[in-house]
């Protein structure tokens, strides 16, 4: 008898094609991603830990934003952190040494250090593809 049962509850089961899931219930489609995995007009915050107005400091600053313009035109966001007046902060992002870089998004979170003179170790540690870039040029 209970076999009989099971035979007539799989003979009422509707075919896959009507089992999918509805349009509502569907997850939205990804964004198209760039050669390096991130979608290509991904926010990207930056967070730039100084020690005042040094002279590595300002040049670290310079450089970063040298660089955002170039690569990232208005798909970053750039915060300065002072040690001198906040040093409590740098405890959150482990920072051990000055001037410090840290990405935070897009994750995986990512860190240089020094004043960010050399362009090609800033964009291999940040992740940063040139094919990626606003501008598109390598």
């Amino acid at each position: 008898m209970r076999e009989k049962k099971t035979a007539a509850r799989s003979m009422k089961r509707k075919p896959a094609s009507a089992r999918t899931a509805s349009p509502a219930s569907r997850k939205p489609a990804k964004p198209a991603r760039s050669a390096s995995g991130r979608s290509a007009g991904e926010e990207w915050s930056l967070r730039l830990y100084i020690a005042g107005q040094t002279p590595k400091s300002l040049t670290a600053f310079a450089n970063l934003k040298r660089l955002c313009e170039q690569y990232l035109a208005g798909r970053h966001r750039i915060e300065v952190i002072d040690l001198v007046k906040q040093p409590h902060l740098a405890q959150n992002d482990q920072i051990v040494a000055l001037p410090t870089l840290v990405r935070k998004l897009p994750e995986p979170i990512k860190r240089v250090i020094g004043d960010l003179s050399n362009v090609e170790r800033v964009m291999v540690g940040m992740d940063l593809n040139p094919a990626s870039s606003a501008k598109g040029t390598p």
